[in-house]
């Protein structure tokens, strides 16, 4: 049997089940290699979505853009999301309830499809909740002249 160890709050707990983990059985086995080893490959994965939120942040999105993106992820369909929320991306959207939603970025645009799917049950929200990033990644990857000062 094997066994893994569960951090917690206030210390270590030894479990005894087997899962597996990098060279668990070696006798020069360090835990703190193994999680410095984990955290480390976490923190590389992070710089590129920091990279990406930083960018769409500053990227203007002119309304015209916006409109179009939400018809194409709900009306033609390239975003797997129930299509009656739609509408309540487009509000959110153009008519910001908070003062901080007021940007017109593609980083906003993504928080309105966010904030849209939590009115879904929780098995389909935690589905739809990661596709809109790919989606807008994919929509605006090599586009040029959609992104500006100017709104329509």
């Amino acid at each position: 049997m094997g066994h893994y160890w569960l951090l917690e709050q206030n210390g270590l707990h030894q479990k005894r089940s087997f899962t597996p983990v990098l060279a668990q059985h070696s006798k020069s086995f360090s835990l703190i290699d193994c999680i410095s080893v984990g955290v480390d490959r976490m923190q590389r994965n992070f710089e590129p979505m920091r990279k990406q939120v930083e960018a769409w942040q500053k990227s203007d999105l002119r309304d015209v853009t916006a409109k179009a993106v939400i018809y194409e992820a709900f009306v033609e369909g390239r975003l797997e999301a129930p299509k009656h929320l739609a509408r309540s991306v487009h509000d959110l959207y153009l008519e910001p309830k908070y003062e901080g939603f007021h940007p017109r970025t593609i980083w906003s645009l993504s928080n309105r499809f966010t904030s849209a799917f939590k009115v879904l049950d929780r098995i389909p929200q935690f589905k739809a909740i990661a596709k809109p990033g790919e989606f807008l990644e994919a929509r605006f990857s090599d586009q040029e002249g959609i992104l500006d000062d100017h709104r329509t």
